[in-house]
């Protein structure tokens, strides 16, 4: 009996993988823009010196779910975005991680890092069925 080695991504599949992850990244750029003191707060975490320091990328986050909406409604027309997309996630991965590897990470950016690399890894493959 021969087994399968590839999941193959259908369309459908990809639109709805964008589409969780558009949910995602409007909802948790929203929260942390707007509640960014409560987070910081409840994690002991020492606030910027300006509140545009942490709501600027709260806010690029948002754009970023508003890319991977435009993914899930027209995969093939938006690869680019989905090329982007790849980078952001493994971008905050890389200093995520890189910080917890020296020490100076804030604990509650790790699970955010792990689910960001799952979706660039999701994405990834995403990529390669849209290149098709």
């Amino acid at each position: 009996m021969r087994y399968a080695t590839r999941i193959e991504l259908t369309s459908k599949t990809i639109k709805t993988i964008f589409g969780i992850a558009a949910a995602y990244d409007i909802v948790l750029g929203i929260v942390f823009g707007l509640f960014y003191r409560t987070i910081y707060d409840r994690f002991g975490a020492t606030l910027p010196n300006h509140a545009g320091y942490v709501q600027l990328p709260a806010l690029f986050i948002v754009v970023f779910g508003i890319g991977f909406w435009m993914v899930a409604r027209d995969p093939k027309s938006n690869i680019g975005i989905v090329t982007l997309g790849i980078l952001m996630k493994l971008s905050f991965c890389a200093v995520v991680f890189g910080h917890l590897l020296f020490g100076k990470s804030l604990p509650f950016f790790v699970p955010f890092a792990v689910i960001d690399l799952l979706f660039a890894l999701v994405f990834a493959r995403a990529y390669v069925e849209l290149a098709k």
